[in-house]
């Protein structure tokens, strides 16, 4: 786990170009003791094969891999650019995280830096960051930026007789997470719900609330309030708002009127509605393949970046999961959800491809791997 603090932070920072930028980030890495003079040549030799801008205003300088020898001790150092800098093909960096690695403990980085920063909101709050002590909460995982909602905030077909069941099986749901406490699903079960038609009503409670999360039940019986049929809720536990892009998918659902098309999916499939997230399901492709990683330090910035790139070729839907790993499988297509599986040398990766061009892309992404991913 990364453990930044004030020391890896320098605030206000401004530079013409990324390559000065990486420089001043060369020159504090070399001062902070962790890398050697000529680190920085590594650096911008790095930057000069393939970006190593990651999205949602974050750069990830570092070096190549034969300047790994000049890396004294892992580390980072945060350069923050409230007015931004052009880091090319029109992305904007807000921070440029400079990274010393002597072996593949840059991973474990990557893989944590991916997953904070991929959520909505990171870039621009990062933009108008005015401490350090933010800017380590944000990079931390401290500050919430989504609600949580996930599989088991989601009960489907629940034998409810009235709205009060329901609401209490929505309030239990949040305070399994350890987001809400008993205050809260007291609170949840007195509120009168909102009916945003069709079936569907949607309720919330900010008490004793430490996490914004949301719950989703529906019921397998006819049931009604005031003459009006349930047939779902929605429910929040609010303490900030990190459910507002979810709200605004409520809203747009409504206005659509297609509430009742909730009703109609399944769990993963709700889920997949409200977080946007490429679901893995299992499907009936016959298009699956294991290819091993050759490269000596894993599936760093650069290399992800050329399997990506691969991928994008191709129409298909691609999925990679890391077998070695939590077995998840995310979008290939990706760069941050790649390098976010955390792939050392020798992990095994499976691919699923579906779609006009899937074995293709089976065949090419194989012989992708197998060449190096242009590191030999």
């Amino acid at each position: 786990m990364l453990q930044l603090n004030n020391s890896n932070i320098k605030l206000n920072q401004s530079s013409n170009d990324k390559l000065s930028a990486i420089k001043v980030i060369a020159a504090d890495l070399t001062e902070k003791g962790l890398v050697q003079q000529g680190y920085v040549e590594g650096m911008l030799n790095r930057e000069g094969q393939n970006s190593t801008f990651l999205g949602n205003g974050i750069a990830i300088p570092h070096g190549t891999t034969d300047t790994r020898d000049l890396v004294k001790e892992t580390g980072v150092a945060v350069h923050h650019f409230p007015n931004g800098v052009d880091w090319g093909d029109g992305n904007t960096a807000y921070v440029a995280i400079g990274i010393a690695a002597k072996s593949d403990e840059h991973l474990g980085i990557l893989k944590q830096l991916t997953k904070v920063l991929s959520a909505d909101g990171v870039e621009e709050k990062l933009k108008q960051a005015k401490s350090a002590n933010e800017i380590i909460a944000l990079l931390n995982g401290d500050v919430q930026l989504e609600a949580d909602f996930d599989a088991s905030l989601i009960q489907l077909n629940f034998p409810a007789s009235d709205m009060v069941q329901m609401a209490a099986v929505a309030g239990g749901l949040l305070k399994n997470t350890g987001g809400a406490g008993s205050e809260f699903v007291a609170d949840l079960v007195t509120k009168s719900p909102t009916h945003l038609g069709k079936g569907v009503w949607l309720v919330s409670s900010d008490k004793a609330v430490t996490r914004t999360g949301m719950a989703f039940v529906s019921t397998i019986n006819q049931c009604e309030l005031d003459g009006t049929p349930v047939q779902a809720l929605i429910a929040f536990a609010a303490c900030n708002n990190a459910h507002a892009p979810i709200l605004n998918k409520i809203t747009e659902l409504v206005f659509k009127q297609e509430q009742d098309s909730l009703l109609s999916l399944s769990a993963e499939q709700v889920l997949a509605f409200f977080t946007g997230e490429d679901i893995a399901t299992e499907t009936a492709t016959d298009n699956v393949a294991v290819f091993k990683i050759k490269n000596s330090h894993g599936l760093h910035a650069r290399p992800g970046a050329m399997l990506v790139a691969e991928a994008k070729k191709f129409e298909s839907a691609i999925k990679v999961s890391n077998l070695n790993g939590d077995g998840k499988a995310v979008n290939a297509k990706s760069l941050m959800k790649v390098i976010a599986l955390g792939v050392k040398h020798g992990h095994e990766l499976q691919f699923t491809a579906e779609g006009p061009d899937a074995a293709q892309a089976l065949q090419s992404i194989g012989s992708a791997i197998a060449s190096g991913l242009g590191e030999g």
